[in-house]
Parts: structure tokens; C-alpha cells; sequence
């Protein structure tokens, strides 16, 4: 159940003392019940945990422990024959010293075992009963196993009820109505220990609770999640299993009082290690100035005390149901996962990590990288929710319902998923989803326990239930649209993507669940049993999650264009998948077959570049895809899976879920303020012993930005005498569009002139400190600014930096973007391809009337219309996604005919050059977060999502990182000589 972890002993061995006397957890009087009319009025209460409120159960069954009302053999409990080891303890000599390191799947223990428990015991696991199917464990059977200090031999020969479980106790409680697996699970501590509602500092994972992570072992067990056996326990004949023990010379008396409960429990290191540390620099006590200057807002600034904060990470746990294999239940919360799919959960096993700096582990489990990616933080991103915000406050009030419904089915998509399903049983229909549903949290009282499991789903973002269980081929689809699993997606594909056909029906996240007891996976022969034991799922093989439909569903965004409150139209607000599929990329397959013109010569999934299997000198990942109890190699237990069953091999090609884009500064402030966002912010299983997951995800985008994004060169430098000509080529290594995904994204180039000594005398591209490209002057450019100071009024509507093929002055920069138009203020609206801005440039989502300029840099082989047309049309969509997928006001720039980059000739006369040129500098930056769309955010909303997003980001510390200064800079040509007045650099 609860793993230590590995090599965690660290006790000083010095010869000389004997046994008897070293036992840490000894005291001198038994520690037994002393409050028998205590003890009795809880025992009912703490026997049916799924009766109860976490809280009010925690707080039962802590009173009745903290009591020791289990040690009651008058009662019928009966305990263990003596403290046992859990795995070898073993001795090393360095420098006449010996350091003791203990391998045990937990604490030295003894184990009570509740009247039932016993009784279930007696007849289920004789011998005679050997080989014999065991009936279910009866509910309210309990097992409480006490943990003490390593080795076992240092508290064997002490009277059991003189010793003090100093590492705490793990605890089991069956309650099989509650739960699939059955139990209820947990750690309790004699000190310091606390229910887990309300949610402590460092959004902790939980002390206890249903489908907690010791599943990942228990579930080897041969049945009932178990593998307690009778010749453990005090009169009953065998001896328990014994297991290598050096510990002839260990001596605690010269030992300084190291608190053995914190290094030997696994719970207790996760509560004690969280968030003591930030990686990179802290955030800044205050506002920095020039962001209060620059950003107007109609509120007053919100302080720390006033700002609203997400719910705790500690309550999303929604766990397998007893009835876990009827489809009203199809999402889980993916702390249900990470008890086998994360590193270093079974404190022995350290599969899927790599050696990193400081000796710490890199996490390229499942969980551990997914959890810190923008897919992890998707249902707690605060940039999402301050959109959300000014779509139903400022652009589209009238239409909140649809708007918050509409969003939350790709950020919160869990939740809005179970919501109708529970909605529909409930004979409610397709009630919408809401903003205020993912607030609802089990603690304080007030919200249902199914809104607060609406809530937790929606929080936990794009998570392992989702993606590993889609139906991804039209014959699958068809058989499965009518189940439960599937309530309202046809009301949604109808709203979103009325008509669209086969696989472009399932745009905008509106893709069809395949069974619920499947989760789908790339490798052959998975081990079933153990996930069938913990969750009610079977793991099988599907060759179509590898393909890029299954991101294609959510980045095709196919929205309602809303004016004052109605649908006069729809318009791709997103077309990431098509790029892929227009390009040089392609694959040419899909789960239903052929596509139209094969594969492209670079042929790639989405999962190739965003979930890598192979290391930096292209050899595939090797490792095993789990950690769990296996036979083979794990210390020996009782009652468990025969090898063939869970014995795990090692894989090659194992994928990081690292799934990350460009997004650092979100991942800056996850750093940096994960009370506000609510999360931890280090791994829970492999807790000090790994690089922090934040961390990890930062340098994956900084790698992602440095060598597969794109490339800078100088086609040519000629100087004549009246003027500097250089050409910038930037060459896209993106399988889509660069800038991709949401339309706000941008890039831009910061071409400089050097003189001699380095100075910058003539640059296109600068930025002050908050991003903000300006002029020589530095003041903004055209389209920088879009409000006045006080958000009182909208500039120059429709201002904004065309795209360039020639450059001439300081106030010209070439910005790799995508701009859309609102319908107009007042006046008919006309829309859709073709049609001329009349309106104002907007971050509206569903306010895209017209296309003002799409000028991003296209993949490597972009199909001409035509062919895009066609291969629309094979995806069921029609010939409008072609023209929207397609580059805007480029004019007849060659580079936007097959793709694959952009270059930009700089036509400088050398009158406009302060100084003398010596050299050229050109620089790619990319921003997730543009100034325009941060003002256009806090200019348009009021709410407590938004004064969120403006505490953290007037407060964020970029220094140091890459993206310092509000641009990520990507690639660079670095100072490149003008030699002997012209130079061509290739």
C-alpha cells in the first residue's frame, strides 16, 4: 500500500550494542485503549467510510486510531506475531562506517486485523481454501498496519503494545458500495497528522480517501485487493516471509534524532516536501511599474489578500465507482492513474526517469509529464478563464449559456462530459455547463458530491480518460453514439459543426467516447489484470491513438460567429490539424484509411514531435510503462497475480506526454503562484528525488523553441553606398503553421544593425520591457496598443503591421500573425471568406467575422487550394476550411505558394543608420501572450478570473529565463559581420 521509497534507510551502523535496546518506538507503558465508551461510539461510524464527508470521516477515524481503539483483542482484533520486514535491509562499509539502506515496500510493520478480517481470513486463505475462488472481503473489515523504524530487528523482541507506530500506520477499510477496488485507503500519524479537507498549503495529494495510489501494488494481489495471510498473525501456525537483513551492527543511540515517520512513509514526505521551493526566480512582491503604466484597468488593483485562488488540487479525486462498468460513470480524475503510470510511485521501482542534475530523476512517466503540461493545466489555466470572462461579460453576454458550454467542453472537458451524462439519467437533458460548475468543491459543505465531481473532472483539464478512450473511426463511432458515455455530443456537433460529416463532426472537442471499461494504448499485449482490479478498465492495443486525429478534435476549432446574441454564421477559429494535413507532414492515413495524396515526403503525427519516444541522438526511449507490484521483481508477498499477469516487459518507444507548444509563460506562472492556481508544484510519488515537474516542462518548450521550431539566416548582406540590403530568411520546422493554435499567438523578427563595438544603430523588432514592439522612439507601432489608459475607449480599430516583403524603416517589423475582425458596431453584418473587415480587430473567439491578415509562416509542401479542397471534403469538411487554413493578405509573396518559411528583405538607406554598420543581428521571438491581447483581456471584464490574471501577470519574474522580456526567443543568427561591403550567408 503506502511505498517507501527506495534507499531511503540512511541509518548510521556502529558495532556494539545490542537489539532490545535500540528500538526508537518503544515506550514504557502499552499503549491500548484508555476511552472505551469512545472507542464504542465510533466503531460503527469508522467501519462505513462512503457514509461520510472526507472531513467528517478523517476526523472519526483520527480520533478513533489516535485512541488505539483497534488494539483491542478483548474486542476480536487480532495483530501480527511480531515487527516484519517488508523487503531487505542491507549494509554498505565506506570509511570504517557502515550506512544501512532499507528495500521494503514499506515500514517495518504489524498489522491488526479487525474481528472480520480475521474471520474472512480463516475462510479464504487455509490451505485448505489453496487454489479455491475467495469470497469478496465483507464490508467494514479493517486492517490497520503499523509501521516502525527499519530494520524489524531493532523492535521484534518489544511487547507490540508498547510500541509507538512512528511511521505511522497504513490503513484499509472495506467498503465495497463505495468504491471498485473496495477499499478505502490511507496513512494516519500519531503527530501531525490532520483530515485533508480543508486542503492544507502546497495543494497536497491526499493522506487518505478512496482509489488512492496504493492500488498500484495492491492490485497484483490474486483477488480482493489483498495480500494479508494467516501465518503472519499471533496464534496461528507458518512463518511470515523473512527477507535479508544486515543489521548485526546497527546502533540508534548514536544516532541524532532523524524523524524516521518522514523519511519512511511515502504520504508524509509528499505533505512535508511540496512547494518548498520554486524553480527559477521568485515571483515579485509587487506590480512592476511600467505593467501598472501600461496596463489600464476599469478596477481597482486587486491585492494579494483579495485575489480569488482555484480549488485546491487536493480535492480533484474522483475514483472508479462500485458500479464502474455502468457508462454514467466514464471519467476518472487522473490521480486514479498516477498510482501506476508515474514515476517512482512504488518507492522501488524508478522505470520511465532518466539520470538528471543533482541526482535527481527526470520524469518522463505518463503522469508526470503530463501533469505539468498546458494539456495538464488546461482546466485551471488562467489565461482560459479570463477569455471565458470577457466573452460572457463584454462580447457576448447574451449568449453566456452557450459560450461557458461551448468552451469548458475542451478545457474542462471531463467535466461538461460527466455533467451530461448525469444531467441526462437525471431526466434533465442537455443542461449547459457553466464556469461557476468547476468552482464546486466537496469542502465546506454546500456543493452536491456530484457537483464537486464535476468540478474536480473539469479542473483536472485534458486528462487520461479522455484521450485514451475516444472513438476514433467512423465505424467505431457509429456503434457507440448512442450510449450513455456519449450524452448530448450530437446536440454539440449539431451546434458546433451543423455541416460538417464523418470526422470534422467531432471539431471543436466534440469527439465520440468509445466503451467506457477500454483505455486505449500503442503497445501490444498489455497487462490487464491489475488496471481491471483498480478501475474497472481494460487496457488494449489501438494503433489509432498514435494518429493525429486524436489531437485533431480539439485543435480544429470550428465555431458560432455571435452578433448581439445570435449565430449568423460559423468560421474556424483554430485549424492546426488541417495545416498538418495540407503539409509535407502528413501521414496520408487515418483510422478510417487512405487519405487523398498519400503521405508528404517528412510524413509525421502531431505525437511525433509533441509526445517524442526517442533522445536527443534519436535512440527510442526504453522502459517499462508502469510501476507496479510485479512477481519477478519486486520482494516477495503472499497472494499475489502469478508472473505471467504482472510481470511488466520493457518497451521500446516509450512517449513522453510532455505535449507541449510554446506556452512558457504559462508554465512560469504555474510556477510561481500555484496557490492561486491551486496546484503542487512537485511530483507526488517521486517528490525530492526528481527535478520538478515545472521545471522539466520549461526546458522542454526552451528546447522545442530552440531546435524544432524554426530556423534564421542571412540569404544575403550587400552593402552599396547609399544603402544596407539584407535578406532574413526564417524557415518553418513546425508540421502546421508557426504561430499555430489560438489565433492571439504571434512571432515577430528583431533585425538589428551593429556598429563596431556591438551598439544597436538601426533595428526593426524592438520591445520595451513588457513585449511591446516600438519604434526607434520607443513608442508602440501601429496595432501594439489597443485601448486608451484608462480601457475607456478602443483606438485605431483596425490598425495593425501588414505583412511586409520589403522593410524600410524602424517603425516596420515583420510579425508572423493571424488577425480577425467583430461583425460591425451597428449595420448588417457580412461574413465569412472574402468579406471586408467592418468591424474592429478582436480576441473574441466568437466574434470572427472577417480576416484581417493571416500571414503565418505555412509548412514545408502546402497544398495548393484545390488539393486542399479535396482532402477537406474527404475529412467531411467543405471547401471553406481550404480558404481558412490558407495565408491572408500576403499579396503575391512567393514564399506563401508551397510554404515552408518567409524571407524579408531590410532596404535600409544609410542616411537612416545612426553610426557606422559593422554587423547584422536577426532574431526570432515568439509570444503566447501578446500586450494587445493582456490589455484587450483587462479592458474587457471586471470579474475575479480577470484581477487573477492581472495579480500574476503584473507580478511575474521572467528574469533569467527564456522568455525574459515577454518574448520567447527561439532562434537567432547571432552578429553576423558585413565584410568587405557584402556577405552571403547560406
Amino acid at each position: 500500500m503506502l511505498r517507501t521509497i527506495a534507499l531511503i534507510g540512511l541509518l548510521s551502523l556502529v558495532p556494539g550494542f545490542a537489539l532490545a535496546s535500540q528500538c526508537p518506538a518503544e515506550r514504557p507503558t502499552p499503549l491500548v485503549p484508555a476511552d472505551a465508551a469512545l472507542c464504542a461510539a465510533l466503531d460503527r461510524d469508522i467501519r462505513r467510510p462512503g457514509a461520510f464527508p472526507l472531513d467528517v470521516y478523517q476526523e472519526k477515524l483520527g480520533r478513533y486510531l489516535g485512541a488505539f481503539c483497534h488494539r483491542n483483542p478483548v474486542a476480536g482484533w487480532r495483530v501480527d506475531k511480531m515487527v516484519r520486514d517488508t523487503g531487505p535491509f542491507t549494509a554498505t562499509l565506506r570509511n570504517d562506517k557502515a550506512t544501512g539502506n532499507y528495500h521494503g515496500t514499506h515500514a517495518p510493520v504489524i498489522i491488526w486485523y479487525s474481528p472480520e478480517m480475521f474471520a474472512w481470513l480463516k475462510a479464504n486463505r487455509t490451505q485448505a481454501h489453496e487454489g479455491m475462488a475467495e469470497a469478496p472481503v465483507p464490508d467494514g473489515a479493517l486492517m490497520i498496519k503499523e509501521m516502525f523504524p527499519a530494520p524489524a530487528a531493532l523492535c521484534r523482541d518489544v511487547d507490540p503494545l508498547r510500541l509507538l507506530p512512528t511511521s505511522g500506520a497504513a490503513v484499509m477499510v472495506r467498503d465495497a458500495k463505495a468504491s471498485h477496488d473496495g477499499w478505502f485507503w490511507g496513512w494516519f500519524g500519531w503527530s501531525d497528522w490532520k483530515p485533508d479537507w480543508p486542503a492544507g498549503p502546497g495543494n497536497g495529494y491526499p493522506n487518505m480517501g478512496f482509489g488512492q495510489y496504493c492500488v498500484n501494488c495492491h492490485a497484483s494481489a490474486k483477488a480482493n485487493a489483498t495480500f494479508a495471510d494467516l501465518k503472519n498473525i499471533k496464534g496461528e501456525p507458518g512463518r511470515p516471509l523473512v527477507f535479508l537483513s544486515q543489521n548485526a551492527f546497527t546502533d540508534r543511540s548514536a544516532q541524532a534524532h532523524d524523524d524516521l515517520s518522514a523519511m519512511l512513509n511515502h504520504l508524509r514526505i509528499v505533505q512535508e516536501s511540496d512547494d518548498i521551493t520554486l524553480p527559477g526566480a521568485p515571483a515579485r512582491e509587487s506590480p512592476a511599474p511600467e505593467f501598472t503604466t501600461f496596463y489600464g484597468i476599469p478596477f481597482p488593483h486587486p491585492t494579494a489578500d483579495k485575489v480569488m485562488r482555484m480549488p485546491s488540487q487536493t480535492y480533484d479525486v474522483v475514483w472508479a465507482s462500485a458500479n464502474r462498468r455502468e457508462a454514467r460513470q466514464q471519467f476518472l480524475t487522473s490521480d486514479q492513474c498516477l498510482g501506476c503510470h508515474d514515476a517512482g510511485s512504488t518507492g522501488l521501482h524508478f522505470d520511465m526517469t532518466l539520470p538528471g542534475p543533482g541526482g535527481r530523476f527526470l520524469n518522463l512517466s505518463p503522469y508526470g509529464t503530463w501533469s505539468s503540461s498546458p494539456m495538464g493545466l488546461a482546466g485551471r489555466d488562467p489565461v482560459f478563464f479570463a477569455q471565458l470572462t470577457s466573452e460572457t461579460e463584454t462580447f457576448h453576454p447574451e449568449a453566456a449559456e452557450l459560450v461557458q458550454d461551448t468552451c469548458l467542453g475542451c478545457h474542462g472537458v471531463m467535466g461538461e462530459r460527466q455533467f451530461k451524462i448525469d444531467e441526462r439519467a437525471r431526466g434533465k437533458g442537455c443542461s449547459p455547463f457553466s464556469r461557476a460548475a468547476v468552482a464546486a468543491v466537496p469542502w465546506p459543505a454546500g456543493h452536491s458530491g456530484l457537483e464537486a465531481r464535476h468540478g474536480a473532472l473539469a479542473r483536472d483539464g485534458v486528462s487520461c480518460t479522455t484521450c485514451h478512450a475516444m472513438a476514433l473511426s467512423e465505424a467505431e463511432r457509429s456503434r457507440v453514439k448512442a450510449q450513455p458515455q456519449n450524452s448530448c455530443v450530437e446536440e454539440r456537433q449539431e451546434r458546433l459543426n451543423p455541416e460538417n460529416t464523418g470526422f470534422a463532426r467531432t471539431f471543436t472537442g466534440s469527439f465520440l467516447m468509445g466503451a467506457m471499461t477500454e483505455m486505449k494504448g500503442p503497445f501490444e499485449n498489455p497487462k490487464a489484470k491489475p488496471m481491471e482490479s483498480a478501475l474497472g478498465m481494460t487496457p488494449v492495443q489501438s494503433p489509432a491513438i498514435k494518429s493525429s486525429e486524436v489531437c485533431g478534435s480539439c485543435h480544429m476549432v470550428h465555431l458560432p460567429v455571435l452578433d448581439k446574441g445570435k449565430v449568423i454564421g460559423h468560421t474556424y477559429e483554430q485549424t492546426t490539424y488541417a495545416e498538418w494535413a495540407f503539409s509535407d507532414f502528413r501521414t496520408g492515413q487515418s483510422p478510417d484509411g487512405a487519405l487523398p495524396f498519400g503521405a508528404g515526403k517528412s510524413a509525421e503525427t502531431c505525437q511525433g514531435c509533441h509526445m517524442p519516444s526517442r533522445d536527443a541522438d534519436g535512440h527510442p526511449y526504453r522502459s517499462k510503462i508502469a510501476s507496479i507490484q510485479e512477481y519477478s521483481n519486486f520482494p516477495q508477498a503472499e497472494h499475489n497475480l502469478p508472473p505471467e499477469d504482472i510481470d511488466l516487459p520493457v518497451r521500446s518507444g516509450f512517449a513522453s506526454h510532455v505535449l507541449v507548444g510554446l506556452n512558457s509563460f504559462l508554465i512560469k506562472m504555474a510556477q510561481q503562484f500555484p496557490e492561486l492556481m491551486g496546484i503542487r508544484t512537485q511530483d507526488p510519488m517521486l517528490t525530492k528525488k526528481g527535478v520538478d515537474p515545472l521545471l522539466f516542462t520549461e526546458k522542454a518548450i526552451d528546447h522545442q523553441a530552440a531546435e524544432r521550431t524554426a530556423a534564421i539566416a542571412f540569404e544575403s548582406i550587400r552593402m552599396t553606398e547609399s544603402a544596407l540590403e539584407t535578406s532574413v530568411r526564417v524557415t518553418n520546422k513546425a508540421g502546421h503553421k508557426f504561430p499555430s493554435g489560438v489565433g492571439f499567438r504571434r512571432a515577430f523578427i528583431a533585425f538589428k544593425v551593429l556598429d563596431a563595438g556591438g551598439k544597436t544603430i538601426w533595428a526593426s523588432g524592438r520591445t520595451n520591457a513588457l513585449g511591446v514592439i516600438t519604434d526607434e522612439a520607443g513608442a508602440p507601432v501601429a496595432g501594439e496598443v489597443w485601448w486608451n489608459g484608462d480601457c475607456s475607449a478602443r483606438l485605431d480599430p483596425l490598425a495593425h503591421q501588414p505583412h511586409r516583403e520589403v522593410i524600410t524603416r524602424q517603425d516596420q517589423v515583420q510579425i508572423y500573425q493571424e488577425l480577425v475582425s467583430s461583425p460591425p458596431l451597428s449595420g448588417p453584418a457580412q461574413c465569412g471568406i472574402g468579406s471586408q473587415p467592418a468591424g474592429q480587430l478582436t480576441t473574441s473567439f466568437l466574434s470572427i467575422c472577417s480576416n484581417v491578415k493571416d500571414n503565418r509562416l505555412l509548412p514545408r509542401g502546402y497544398l495548393a487550394r484545390d488539393e486542399r479542397v479535396k482532402l477537406a471534403a474527404s475529412l467531411g469538411a467543405g471547401p471553406e476550411l481550404a480558404d481558412e487554413a490558407g495565408p491572408v493578405q500576403v499579396g503575391d509573396d512567393p514564399d506563401y505558394r508551397e510554404g515552408g518559411g518567409d524571407a524579408t528583405l531590410y532596404r535600409i538607406a544609410l542616411p537612416e543608420i545612426d553610426g557606422k554598420p559593422a554587423a547584422v543581428e536577426a532574431t526570432l521571438f515568439y509570444q503566447a501572450m501578446p500586450p494587445f491581447y493582456l490589455q484587450d483581456r483587462f479592458c474587457t471584464s471586471k470579474s475575479e478570473d480577470t484581477k487573477r490574471l492581472h495579480f500574476m501577470a503584473g507580478r511575474l519574474n521572467l528574469a533569467g529565463s527564456r522568455s525574459e522580456g515577454w518574448k520567447l526567443r527561439t532562434v537567432t543568427t547571432g552578429a553576423v559581420t558585413i565584410a568587405g561591403g557584402a556577405q552571403r550567408q547560406d
